[in-house]
């Protein structure tokens, strides 16, 4: 699998899979401003690849 760095359909796919805080819509939005929002911007997309894997697995079962 290849990644894009500038490939920001994962983005827009995990704002409509939660609710996310304010700062945190703004990023992914927005994009990095520093290393701050790269650190949290990494978080986040390990957060969406666990939530991704977990809700195609449901889709699996059913």
């Amino acid at each position: 699998m290849t990644n894009k760095w500038n490939d920001k359909s994962w983005q827009k796919d995990f704002l409509n899979m939660k609710s996310h805080s304010p700062a945190d819509v703004k990023l992914l939005m927005g994009g990095v401003k520093g290393l701050k929002d790269a650190w949290r911007l990494g978080v986040l997309h390990v957060e969406y690849e666990r939530m991704k894997k977990k809700q195609m697995r449901q889709e699996q079962q059913s």
